[in-house]
């Protein structure tokens, strides 16, 4: 039988031709766009609904591959918000003063947060000179001289009547110096003059002085002490009462100027927030009972020990009145939209800045508070990649806690703690929508693994890489292609290399009825066939640009099908194109790169012989085989015992393997080809090595569609049209019948089929792969449940009743000889 009057898929159904003459339009520069998202409607129903809901926890999730446009779709969706709603408050941090370890927080409308700043630096500032003068003024140094003259004559008096009254006794009252200290004590008067209480003693020693009169002396001289400690301590509390009546003359003197500025501040402010008017009443306290602060005269100070740590830097006086504005809304016109690039912790969510003292030792406080996007997106949307994003320290955790409490704490970056801080900012209320872009794996981790995530992210936006074949997506595709040139200033397309764009959307998604929605691959043929067009002189970009295009692209990549395709040349690789082989066939593999993907042919052969082991899988006993290729094996056993051992036993061992194969095999599009290699193997019927095939198969001998199939048909296309005889016009690839609607081949291997010199032929079952192959019928069973003589299927059956018996009668002659030994041993 022929293989050639097999049916084969006719050469119009082997590429989807897009008609130019269809497109309405000569060029792209004749399209209107329209700005719509293109193939993304799931998502973007999703999207829209997760931006407009208000509610906590209907952040999104944008799941789907690299380069289907999640971005910019996103972007387009903002852009089309209502984003004038309300402008976001402006985000202070201020001093503590009751608790200076924790900074309070302030919301004030947009802009009045830098006013409230400066407000608050012009006062300080104002403060500085106004309150040294008012108290150099002679009003007030009058008074202050009243209180201090009059306690001071109170004291003089009281040490007066003491230093009398010890007198009286034979002591005088005496100071003398300890270190920077003045102590006074009282000693005792010997011929006129003032003696230590120890050199008397001394005098005693030497019988020059009194034993008894010294004795009450020293009694005398306790008594006097404890009234000089009691004197002493009516003393200092007259200089507390000369501090006390000071301070409240500074305090008197210094409120009117103050509470002028703190009212007038209140007054501005104060009705946008009550913590604000809390805070301003702290103030004026405080600057109150510091008024020396501001007597003092900034003098030069000698260099701090670590001053080179500090960056030259000096510190600042009145930090803790100054406003420390986090977030500043004064320059907002809409609600803010963050794209965060870099969704690093310190980005995303701020940190605590840490110096250098004086001393050396790290010091920080409320002003070293620095923002992240996330608050500076507080109102509004923040957008990031959610995997750049958990693989940096600390981001998933915080983001977690942060969404889950509607409040954001702000910590310092420190993942070793080397330099922690006791500071602990009071955490800052946040309204954001967090649109997190990643794959459908990461998604499916973070909801499984992470109980909270299905709370926080309620919407998941899908992103599919394929869209429906029709008028308005090939539309859409011509709009694309001319934003892509408008923006980036390249030369607008044909409509053949529209046409053209169109047919490399189709090829990508593998289905004739969908066009691709990755437009990061679509956008770069754009920009390369741009470049070969100017490069060619060429006005617009024609179709034979995008073929130059395509076929540069695949050049850089190539290298690894490049040496595969010597080695089989070489012979290196063994790969027949010509010629028959029981129970050997051709297969078809994939070799995805990452970056390029093709297909190349692979030997597989099956040897049968008698025996119960099944089919055994080479692959898997080396552990080169998958879960997915294992699977197809023992399909292939249930085929066998479903087809040929209704009747009998299935006596049969079958090695199959793929020759020259090391790096490991997956996947089942090779089960037919394996299954058509076993039976080859039991018929005894030869396959034709100009054939090629691929598909997988279930156990009712039905051939199932499988992935990859313009890359394997034009992989053994590449092989057979440079083997030693060249496209002998009998060369043809197998392929299921299923996979007819995703053919897009290349324009040559069309051609060659055109032409008759290559072939494709589709199949449902395994028996028209086996009649293709090996030019017999496969044979159906007929009423008595026999296959016509000759058939494949005969033949097979025929084999395997002959291991059924032949191990049965294998079985019987060793029991035969068995029980002949046991009788000989008796005997």
């Amino acid at each position: 039988m022929n293989g050639n009057s097999f049916k084969e898929v006719p050469p119009e159904k082997l590429r989807l031709k897009i008609d130019p003459d269809l497109l309405g339009f000569e060029s792209t520069a004749d399209c209107e766009y329209h700005g719509r998202i293109i193939g993304q409607d799931r998502a973007i129903k999703a999207l829209t609904m997760g931006l407009e809901i208000e509610s906590p926890g209907y952040n999104i999730y944008a799941a789907g591959l690299s380069g289907t446009g999640k971005a910019s779709t996103i972007k387009n969706l903002l852009e089309q918000l209502d984003l004038k709603k309300k402008i976001p408050d402006d985000i202070c941090y201020v001093n503590n003063f009751r608790d200076p370890d924790m900074p309070t927080v302030i919301m004030l409308p947009a802009g009045l947060g830098r006013q409230l700043r400066k407000d608050m630096d012009d006062m300080i500032l104002y403060l500085q000179k106004q309150i040294p003068y008012l108290f150099e003024s002679g009003d007030f140094k009058k008074k202050s001289e009243h209180i201090v003259n009059s306690y001071m004559d109170k004291q003089k008096d009281l040490v007066k009547t003491f230093s009398e009254k010890i007198q009286k006794e034979n002591f005088q009252l005496v100071q003398f110096q300890i270190g920077p200290y003045t102590k006074q004590d009282i000693v005792p008067i010997y011929d006129g003059k003032p003696v230590p209480i120890e050199q008397l003693e001394s005098l005693v020693e030497q019988d020059k002085f009194d034993r008894r009169k010294f004795d009450r002396m020293g009694e005398k001289l306790s008594e006097l002490r404890i009234e000089l400690d009691s004197t002493m301590k009516e003393t200092r509390k007259i200089e507390k009462r000369i501090k006390k009546e000071i301070d409240s003359l500074e305090h008197k003197t210094g409120l009117p100027v103050v509470s002028e500025h703190i009212s007038d501040i209140g007054l501005k402010y104060g009705k946008y927030s009550d913590r604000l008017k809390d805070y301003l009443k702290n103030v004026q306290e405080n600057i109150l009972s510091s008024l020396k602060l501001f007597q003092e005269k900034d003098e030069e100070k000698q260099p701090a020990p670590f001053h080179f740590l500090q960056g030259g830097k000096t510190e600042e006086k009145f930090t803790e009145y100054k406003v420390n504005v986090l977030v500043d809304n004064s320059q907002t016109k809409t609600t803010p939209v963050i794209i965060e690039n870099t969704p690093t912790y310190k980005n995303l969510f701020g940190t605590i800045e840490r110096e250098v003292d004086r001393s050396g030792f790290w010091k920080t406080d409320f002003t070293k508070i620095k923002p992240g996007s996330l608050l500076r997106a507080n109102g509004g949307y923040i957008v990031f990649n959610a995997i750049e994003a958990l693989t940096e320290y600390g981001v998933w955790k915080f983001l977690k806690r942060t969404l889950e409490n509607r409040l954001l704490t702000m910590q310092p970056y420190d993942p070793l703690n080397i330099a922690s801080t006791a500071i602990k900012p009071e955490p800052i209320p946040i309204d954001v929508k967090v649109v997190m872009l990643g794959d459908n794996y990461v998604y499916h981790q973070l909801y499984n693994l992470e109980d909270s995530f299905s709370k926080i992210f309620k919407i998941k936006a899908p992103f599919d890489t394929e869209m429906p074949n029709n008028e308005t997506n090939i539309s859409d595709y011509a709009c694309f292609i001319k934003k892509i040139a408008e923006d980036e200033g390249l030369l607008q397309f044909h409509k053949s290399a529209v046409a053209a764009m169109v047919e490399f959307g189709i090829r990508l998604t593998g289905k004739q009825k969908k066009l691709s929605t990755r437009f990061s691959e679509i956008a770069d043929l754009i920009r390369e066939a741009s470049y070969w067009a100017r490069k060619d002189g060429s006005a617009v970009v024609m179709e034979a640009h995008i073929d130059k295009a395509w076929e540069e692209k695949i050049e850089r990549v190539k290298l690894i099908e490049d040496k595969i395709q010597e080695m089989i040349e070489e012979g290196t690789i063994m790969i027949d194109t010509e010629g028959e082989v029981t129970g050997q066939v051709n297969g078809l593999s994939v070799y995805d790169l990452g970056d390029y993907t093709f297909g190349k042919p692979s030997r597989i052969t099956a040897e049968t012989s008698m025996g119960r082991a099944g089919v055994i899988n080479i692959e898997r006993e080396a552990k080169l085989s998958g879960k997915t290729h294992n699977k197809g094996v023992l399909i292939l056993e249930g085929f066998f015992r479903g087809r040929y051992t209704q009747d009998k036993p299935l006596t049969m061992s079958v090695s199959i393997c793929f020759e020259q194969s090391y790096g490991g095999v997956e996947g089942d599009s090779a089960s037919l080809a394996e299954v058509c290699a076993i039976l080859s193997s039991l018929s005894g019927l030869p396959v034709r090595q100009c054939l090629a095939m691929t598909g997988s198969v279930n156990q009712k001998g039905e051939v199932q569609p499988v992935g990859g199939i313009n890359q394997k048909v034009e992989g053994f296309y590449d092989v057979c049209r440079v083997a030693r005889g060249g496209l002998t016009g009998t060369q043809g690839v197998i392929i299921p019948a299923l996979n007819i609607s995703g053919l897009m081949l290349r324009k040559d291997v069309v051609q060659a089929v055109s032409e008759g010199k290559f072939h494709i032929y589709p199949a449902s079952t395994i028996d028209e792969c086996i009649a293709i192959l090996t030019g017999v019928d496969a044979g159906k069973r007929n009423e008595e449940g026999d296959y016509p003589p000759g058939t494949g299927n005969f033949l097979v059956n025929e084999k395997l009743e002959f291991f059924a018996k032949g191990l049965r009668d294998f079985g019987e002659k060793k029991t035969e000889k068995q029980d002949l030994s046991e009788n000989n041993t008796e005997n």
